[in-house]
């Protein structure tokens, strides 16, 4: 979005002498327009994200009983009411899966956010959104549950309006479910480790 303002400088030039004002010729310059960048309050951004879900602790690095890994597309959208807080929402599906499960999620969140300088930010994410996981073969029963969502991460502005950024968000915790891999599985819990960028309108 551009914005024109227009500015125009006048300047009177006296010159003095004899006790008194010779001759005035005030001097008017052209009008100038200055083009001002205005930066939308929306943006939108793509990521890729590694997700672990399953029993137990937080394991995206390493293959472990009772957990699966995904590789998910994140999608998002938001609106920033100023620098120091946003709405966001996001929409998670897995792309690829390492073992037993495909998932998808979602959430809306309040974005609180800190800039340290004029292209880097930290920022945390508190709110509300669900998960579904669909089982593969019988060893698995599908799982859908909604509850309180968070993460924290950080954004650096590389070029004007565009931004790359790096978060954590915890999707579910302790969820009941009944999952069959071999043994019965509860409260589980599903995690995600996002790359991506963002782009400003």
């Amino acid at each position: 979005m551009r914005k024109i303002i227009l500015s125009a400088v006048v300047i009177s030039s006296f010159a003095f002498a004899g006790g008194g004002f010779k001759d005035v010729e005030p001097a008017v310059e052209p009008v100038v327009p200055i083009v001002v960048e205005e930066v939308s309050p929306f943006y939108v951004g793509l990521g890729l994200s590694g997700v672990s879900t399953g029993d137990g602790d937080l394991d995206i690095f390493s293959e472990k009983v009772g957990r699966d890994r995904t590789g998910d597309i994140l999608a998002m959208a938001g609106y920033e009411f100023n620098p120091y807080i946003a709405l966001e929402g996001r929409y998670m599906t897995s792309v690829f899966d390492e073992d037993f499960l495909t998932r998808d999620s979602w959430g809306i969140y309040a974005k609180p956010q800190y800039p340290l300088t004029g292209e880097f930010s930290l920022y945390a994410l508190i709110g509300y959104g669900g998960l579904n996981v669909d089982g593969k073969g019988l060893s698995l029963t599908d799982v859908s549950d909604t509850g309180f969502q968070w993460g924290l991460g950080a954004s650096y502005e590389v070029i004007e309006n565009i931004a790359i950024f790096a978060d954590y968000v915890s999707i579910a915790k302790d969820m009941d479910a009944d999952i069959f891999r071999g043994s019965l599985l509860r409260d589980v819990s599903s995690d995600a480790f996002t790359l991506g960028a963002t782009y400003n309108f």
